[in-house]
């Protein structure tokens, strides 16, 4: 991140990406965050934008990075507000991300980056991981583009 505007306590918000992506029987691939914001939370893919980086291949680099799988097609599905007060109530975070659906390509998934873990989910599962509503509803977005529901 630049200078100007770092990720804690950022002057503005950050453009961020997340990868629904979805395989046929109804799985998600989730990661495991290693890092703040949303350490230790099952979400999608993602992470931020880089400057002169197109939002789709923003997305495309950040699911190789954090999974090793490369994406086939994408589908712009979803935004995101992502807002993270300290105790103080002030920004720590501020996030707007751009969510993008896409069918499996095929591969085996390898947690890499500030992931430390990655997993192929069933929705039933969602509860037990605390899958937030946010999340929920970006895989419901995704599953309709991709007329899988």
């Amino acid at each position: 991140m630049t200078e100007d505007c770092p990720r804690l306590y950022p002057a503005r918000p950050l453009v961020g990406v997340g990868v629904a992506l979805l395989r046929p029987d109804g799985a998600v691939l989730l990661i495991r965050r290693g890092k703040p914001p949303a350490e230790g939370c099952w979400t999608l893919p993602g992470g931020a934008q880089r400057l002169g980086e197109r939002a789709e291949d923003a997305a495309r680099r950040e699911l190789q990075e954090e999974t090793g799988l490369v994406a086939g097609a994408l589908s712009l599905v979803a935004h995101v507000d992502s807002i993270t007060r300290d105790e103080a109530g002030r920004i720590a975070y501020h996030y707007t991300i751009l969510d993008f659906a896409g069918l499996h390509p095929g591969g085996n998934v390898f947690p890499a980056g500030d992931v430390v873990a990655a997993d192929w989910v069933m929705p039933e599962v969602f509860d037990r991981l605390g899958v937030c509503a946010e999340t929920r509803h970006v895989i419901g977005l995704a599953r309709q583009t991709l007329s899988l529901t």
